[in-house]
């Protein structure tokens, strides 16, 4: 059975093939978009891109609203209104359907295309993740972010508990008396 901190810091899962990590709690569901299918007004979209989950918003009439950075922190772009086939960019794409509350969606359409035009993306403080979070929910977060963030703890963690179980079996180790003989009993 596992500790309390054990499970708080275990990974999020990928979604298969959409390469969203999905926060334990609530849990999220992360559908295909079929070909020729709309999302809703307001979904939340993602795409594999470089190992990682794209995220956009979709504001209806096939457009999507998304940070449109490349490269990461090399190459940066602003929040900006695509097609969804410019999103997609030849990639699957995903709806993430979210197990708590959002804002209503034609609010979420509203506060993405209040923040066209910013150019102020960070990898880890503002990226398509936080944007999308902070349109649907009112707060800016990223899944992924806090997972890579995490990950060099967890390593460490890891190490820690393999090397004290070694400790302890060392030290615990039952130590073997000299077996003495028959003579030496009497």
């Amino acid at each position: 059975m596992k500790s309390a901190s054990q499970e708080q810091t275990r990974l999020p899962a990928l979604e298969p093939g959409s390469n969203y990590i999905n926060p334990n709690v609530p849990r999220r569901r992360v559908c295909t978009l079929q070909p020729g299918e709309l999302p809703a007004r307001g979904a939340h979209l993602v795409t594999p891109w470089l190992g990682f989950a794209h995220h956009g918003l979709y504001v209806g009439e096939g457009r999507v609203v998304h940070y449109g950075a490349l490269l990461y922190d090399i190459v940066r772009k602003p929040v900006e209104e695509v097609t969804l086939e410019s999103f997609a960019g030849g990639r699957p794409v995903f709806i993430v359907e979210h197990g708590e509350a959002c804002l209503d969606g034609e609010e979420v359409i509203r506060r993405a295309r209040s923040r066209l035009g910013e150019k102020r993306y960070r990898l880890f403080t503002n990226n398509c993740e936080h944007f999308v979070e902070w349109c649907l929910h009112d707060v800016a977060r990223s899944f992924q972010a806090e997972t890579a963030l995490a990950f060099p703890r967890l390593i460490g963690e890891r190490i820690e508990a393999a090397l004290m179980r070694m400790i302890r079996r060392v030290f615990s180790a039952p130590t073997l008396e000299p077996s003495r003989s028959r003579v030496d009993r009497k």
